[in-house]
């Protein structure tokens, strides 16, 4: 089902539960203005269509002590369907980076790291970031403050 297919109700179900994705099914059915069997239903139908991917709680990374943001730039050495499967797959298995974007412009990559001081960050990219395939070269910005980070 397309987006421009769901009605008003379901795009405000969806609104309201990218929000608050631990609302109960009464509390959401009174916002929406439907009972809660129907509401229950499109819920299940938003699932199943893929539009909600899952729940999850969203810890506060600066109390988990990861407070160091940085964001590198990985140009590839090779852009080939194989090398950028083989660097994704590799990219996956590493918890410390949040993000990784395939770019259209200057470089191949944008990744989002995130850890607990510099000496780890370096860590992580020497011995780690560095030593993926196909890997030719990055580039490190240090993010200073997040202004906004919905996640």
């Amino acid at each position: 089902m397309k987006f421009s297919e769901l009605d008003q109700t379901d795009r405000k179900i969806l609104r309201i539960m990218q929000t608050d994705g631990r609302i109960s099914i009464t509390q959401l059915s009174e916002k929406v203005g439907l009972s809660k069997t129907p509401c229950q239903m499109r819920v299940k139908k938003l699932e199943d269509y893929g539009y909600i991917v899952g729940y999850r709680a969203v810890l506060d990374p600066m109390k988990m002590g990861l407070g160091h943001v940085t964001f590198i730039e990985v140009k590839m050495n090779d852009t080939t369907p194989k090398a950028l499967k083989a660097f994704d797959d590799a990219i996956r298995k590493i918890p410390e980076i949040e993000m990784c974007h395939l770019i259209a412009g200057g470089f191949d990559y944008l990744l989002k790291v995130r850890t607990t001081d510099i000496v780890s960050y370096r860590q992580i990219l020497g011995e780690v970031i560095s030593s993926l395939p196909y890997v030719n070269s990055t580039s490190t910005h240090v993010s200073m403050e997040a202004v906004k980070d919905d996640h």
